[in-house]
């Protein structure tokens, strides 16, 4: 956890083993713009406490520093997780959720969205080599478990074996 803490707030000097110089955070970093934070759902009840005050006030302290620091950032969070359960046992902050919970987009998973299948593989292709019918009908027919990560990591695969024109 204070790996992860170090990483959105910075850290000093010799506050863990390892850090031998000071370094900003990602919130530092971000001021005046936007921070993405994903899988927020994975963040440890601490790091969320600590950044649930940041959220509300601007404010944090790098790992290993008593210095006040100040930001102005939006922060975009995602997650698959089920945060309602998680609150419900206990391991996600509500009020963390309440605060992060501004604006909630649900995106269906990709199976769920035949249609975007294509208009996706065809966005992730680089080489300059279409999509041959059956390939694209092998795509639609594929569960995607993996979601739009999965799809993208099988263009690259296709695109680095196919020997022919498509």
């Amino acid at each position: 956890s204070e790996l992860i803490e170090a990483e959105l707030f910075g850290a000093e000097a010799g506050a863990y083993t390892g850090a031998n110089k000071a370094r900003e955070g990602k919130f530092e970093a971000a001021d005046g713009g936007t921070l993405f934070l994903d899988e927020i759902g994975n963040l440890s009840l601490g790091g969320q406490m600590k950044l649930l005050r940041v959220l509300e006030t601007g404010r944090f302290e790098r790992l290993g520093s008593n210095r006040e620091r100040q930001v102005k950032v939006r922060v975009v969070s995602a997650t698959n997780a089920d945060l309602p359960a998680m609150i419900r046992d206990g391991t996600f902050r509500e009020d963390h959720y309440y605060r992060l919970n501004t604006v909630e987009l649900v995106l269906p998973p990709l199976a769920e969205r035949a249609g975007d299948i294509v208009p996706l593989a065809e966005r992730f292709l680089t080489a300059g080599k279409p999509l041959s019918s059956a390939a694209s009908a092998a795509l639609q027919r594929h569960p995607w478990p993996g979601n739009v990560r999965e799809l993208r990591n099988v263009i690259q695969r296709a695109e680095l074996l196919a020997t022919g024109n498509r």
